[in-house]
């Protein structure tokens, strides 16, 4: 598949702010959140613009983008609608949330409002996981690894940028728990990740035979090809990447999303330097950003089966 941009942006962007959201969210529901006021208003505030760049970049990718209310309508078939109807409803929490926190209210309220707003988040991301994991006709993409890395990776990033927060707050006494939770974080996602990549690299290659569902009777070959000249699905949905530019950006995408922030976070609680949960939080940002472009770069839609190699 051709990696487009600005899906790529909304899925990390996006998945970093309901990430930070998330684990606010839970944090306050448990009252092991440190501070208050200003304290939650400021990590709320900035999980509201990643959150909102990232669904408005969303639109950019739509042929259409002043139609993209109508998505939301088709919520019982649909997980990119559940998606649409999952963001726009975590709004409502996050803005109670937001409000309890600028009157400074400390009650039940906050807690039931970190609740849904921590609920809310991680319905958004199940949703989002599941529009490329219910798609049958991308083989890298019906994974169970899928579903758990978009969890992993939302929770990372946002955790590490919750926890640049309060490692340089001069108001939060935090302890090592968090930022040792996020160390076996980015542990974690690292062993998913390359574990998905190893189950990508042996799927067979799809075939017109796999592609029309005869394979069984024998080999499948094409009489003519559907076109002599390139066209759209030749460029979105044939698109290919060397083996060995994969690789190079795989190790590079592994290194930034976990060796680095892990690194940093053991170095920060060791020598008790501070300002490295911010370049932690960077760089596993930009990991993503190459994952998550090698995450369609290197799916194959099974149409690419009936196109000749030198138009793909």
């Amino acid at each position: 598949m051709k990696p487009a941009l600005s899906v790529i942006f909304f899925t990390v962007m996006s998945g970093t702010g309901y990430g930070l959201w998330c684990l606010l969210g839970a944090a306050l529901c448990i009252g092991t959140y440190p501070i208050g006021g200003n304290g939650i208003l400021v990590p709320l505030l900035f999980g509201f613009v990643l959150v909102t760049a990232g669904l408005l970049a969303s639109t950019v990718h739509l042929g259409r983008p002043e139609r993209a209310w109508r998505a939301l309508s088709q919520w019982r078939s649909s997980w990119l609608s559940r998606e649409g109807v999952a963001s726009l409803t975590t709004y409502l929490p996050m803005l109670a949330l937001g409000w309890l926190a600028f009157t400074d209210h400390t009650g039940i309220g906050l807690h039931i409002a970190g609740a849904l707003l921590a609920l809310c988040a991680l319905a958004t991301l199940y949703c989002t996981a599941n529009i490329y994991r219910s798609l049958k006709t991308i083989r890298a993409w019906r994974t169970r690894q899928v579903l758990p890395l978009y969890f992993a990776f939302a929770l990372l990033s946002g955790g590490l940028w919750l926890w640049a927060w309060l490692a340089l707050s001069p108001y939060a006494v935090i302890g090592p728990a968090f930022p040792l939770a996020l160390l076996a974080l980015a542990v974690i996602a690292a062993v998913i990740k390359t574990d998905y990549w190893r189950r990508i690299d042996a799927q067979p290659v799809n075939t017109a035979g796999h592609a029309t569902g005869l394979e069984t009777l024998g080999r499948v070959r094409t009489f003519e090809g559907p076109t002599t000249e390139q066209s759209y699905l030749t460029r979105e949905m044939a698109f290919v990447l060397a083996r060995k530019h994969a690789a190079r950006l795989r190790r590079i995408a592994l290194a930034l999303f976990a060796v680095l922030p892990a690194a940093g976070i053991a170095i920060a609680l060791v020598a008790g330097v501070a300002w490295l949960a911010l370049p932690a939080a960077a760089a596993c940002v930009a990991g993503l950003f190459v994952e998550r472009w090698l995450f369609f770069a290197e799916a194959r839609h099974v149409v690419a089966a009936f196109f000749p190699a030198s138009l793909a």
